[in-house]
């Protein structure tokens, strides 16, 4: 009885500390995830936990994304996470997603994984026209996204039509102009064409150093009201906050970078703003909703601690990072170029073996020819020589009946003739025996001569027969195929993999290969300055291509806002637009919003 209760108080306890857990999904870019949480689970445990899943270590771009209301809303990081304000019904669905961007992909960027989410998420968005894009230059972020999917464009693989099923161009863009999928297709796969040799990750990262300088990139909106109860847009990025006229996103009226602003802080839904520079009075705005300005706030705050962040020394911890991707974009590169030149190699190899092969089958196509005209010529001799034979039995057979018919005229001849007539009659048969004998004597030289030819015949038919006999072993003793240039091994028929000297590759960075990368790395800025203005040439040749099938009764808006930028010389970088907007003085822009 003792025992049955300490049982059933170990199960019992037991029982009480398995925790209790309830499902989350997170959804990436690319795929779905489920997990098991402790009731007890801060924000920061179900964010870690999907960081180590993924091998993500640049966290500080990401976030928890969930909705209330029609609002976006971030899991915070300090707070359990069923303490906010989601649907309680499991699985509970969070979006993974990046919640600050980069002022510059290329340099902040580093790991593989963050670039190809980054990647993911800027595409969906052009395609889905959160940011705007050119139609010029949707058509070449497309071309790159092909290479990242596909590689080394390849004719005999990338067929007409392979792009049929891929979501590649806004529906605006298709929708602005009188163009067939086919027609944009044939754009796409000519620059396509030309980012051979690149990776995927090379791709990703040329699509994001595009896409950064566009407008609307990285940029959050919100609806705000000035003190005159102007309404506005407030646009809050990597670069600090700008303000915009509701009816055009693409260029702020004002902008006040993170390092002219002290303090954010916000009382119900007003949003208070104090310059770093004290002698400038606050402004204030407000909005619609008092969770729209927690939002806000938690943007202002980590865009603010990231560009910062971005003016000082690297942590150890990205040092480490930057160490560790310089070593491997290294290490790939050279693992690269060793896979080039085994693919050379193997090409080459192909071609000799094809060639080889092609001189082999021509040998045998020769040797076959050379094998039919002997034994035709054994075929033709076979029957001269039996045709001179029938000719020689015949000439015998003549020449046997000659003789017969001299013998019976001799003996005519010799029997004597008893009356005159009979002679007369015996002499005109002697007569005709002479003419037949004549005849058959012609008959039978002219058949030794038939006989004669024939035999010469045969005479030539033998020779013939002997010198294809002799050309037929002339090619049956050359050798399969002509010396060539010695290859590294033989070729098997599965063509071979050639190796290279040693048997493995040793990445041991040495001063001497830093030096060289660094160079390499210079020598890549110098050229991409250059392909930058070539590429510029090359979107507006596409632009001008266009033009003349667009439907000028389809632009949107932010068509016609672009296209005004564009005439009035607004092709500058997004950053140096910032610039010039913030060229006059902290208090005059403060001014000026509050007058707007």
């Amino acid at each position: 009885m003792a025992g049955a209760i300490a049982s059933r108080m170990s199960f019992s306890s037991l029982k009480r500390k398995q925790p209790k857990t309830f499902t989350v999904r997170i959804v990436t870019m690319d795929a779905e995830m489920e997990f098991n949480c402790e009731m007890k689970w801060k924000g920061k445990d179900l964010f870690d936990l999907v960081c180590r899943t993924l091998g993500l270590r640049e966290t500080w771009f990401f976030g928890l994304q969930y909705t209330i209301k029609d609002t976006v809303a971030w899991l915070k990081m300090d707070k359990k996470v069923l303490d906010h304000d989601v649907s309680k019904e499991e699985p509970v669905t969070f979006h993974f997603l990046a919640k600050f961007y980069p002022e510059n992909a290329e340099e902040e960027l580093v790991q593989e994984i963050t670039q190809h989410l980054f990647f993911l998420q800027v595409k969906k968005q052009i395609l889905d026209e959160k940011i705007y894009c050119p139609p010029e230059a949707s058509v070449l972020l497309a071309s790159y996204a092909v290479q990242a999917k596909y590689g080394d464009y390849d004719p005999s693989v990338h067929k007409r039509g392979f792009l049929a099923q891929e979501e590649l161009l806004p529906k605006r863009v298709i929708n602005l102009y009188q163009m067939t999928p086919e027609m944009w297709e044939e754009r796409i796969t000519a620059w396509y064409a030309e980012h051979r040799g690149r990776a995927r990750d090379e791709a990703e990262m040329e699509y994001l150093k595009i896409a950064q300088d566009l407008e609307m990139y990285g940029v959050n909106y919100f609806t705000i009201r000035n003190k005159k109860g102007t309404e506005l847009l407030l646009g809050v990025d990597a670069l600090g906050l700008h303000i915009y006229d509701p009816e055009n996103r693409l260029t702020p009226k004002i902008s006040f970078p993170w390092n002219e602003i002290r303090n954010i802080s916000y009382s119900d839904k007003e949003f208070t703003i104090k310059p770093l520079d004290k002698k400038i009075d606050v402004f204030k705005f407000n909005s619609s909703k008092l969770r729209v300005n927690k939002l806000i706030l938690q943007l202002c705050i980590g865009n603010h601690d990231l560009f910062m962040r971005r003016r000082k020394a690297d942590s150890l911890e990205v040092q480490q990072m930057k160490a560790q991707a310089r070593e491997e974009k290294a290490r790939k590169q050279m693992e690269r170029q060793r896979l080039a030149r085994e693919k050379q190699m193997r090409e080459e190899a192909e071609r000799t073996r094809d060639e080889l092969e092609r001189r082999l089958l021509q040998m045998k196509e020769e040797a076959t020819m050379a094998n039919e005209a002997l034994m035709r010529s054994e075929e033709t001799a076979d029957l001269l020589a039996e045709k001179a034979q029938i000719t020689e039995e015949e000439a015998k057979l003549l020449a046997q009946k000659a003789a017969e018919a001299e013998q019976e005229m001799q003996r005519i001849k010799a029997t004597a003739i008893r009356t005159e007539e009979e002679k007369r009659l015996m002499e005109q048969k002697v007569l005709e025996a002479e003419v037949l004998a004549l005849k058959m004597a012609e008959e039978s030289e002219r058949r030794a001569k038939e006989a004669d030819q024939l035999k010469q015949d045969l005479q030539e038919a033998r020779e013939a027969e002997r010198r294809a006999k002799q050309k037929l072993l002339e090619i049956t003793t050359k050798p399969t195929y002509p010396p060539m240039n010695p290859l590294p091994a033989p070729l098997p028929p599965d063509i071979p993999s050639f190796n290279l000297i040693g048997d493995s590759l040793s990445f041991d960075f040495k001063d001497t290969d830093m030096k060289r990368l660094s160079m390499e790395i210079e020598k890549e800025k110098v050229e991409y300055m250059e392909k930058s203005k070539h590429l510029q040439e090359q979107l507006n040749e596409l632009k001008t291509e266009i033009e003349a099938l667009k439907l000028k009764e389809r632009e949107t808006a932010l068509d016609i806002l672009h296209n005004e930028n564009s005439d009035q010389g607004g092709t500058s970088s997004k950053h140096n637009t910032i610039k010039k907007l913030t060229l006059q003085s902290a208090k005059s822009r403060v001014a000026f919003f509050e007058e707007l």
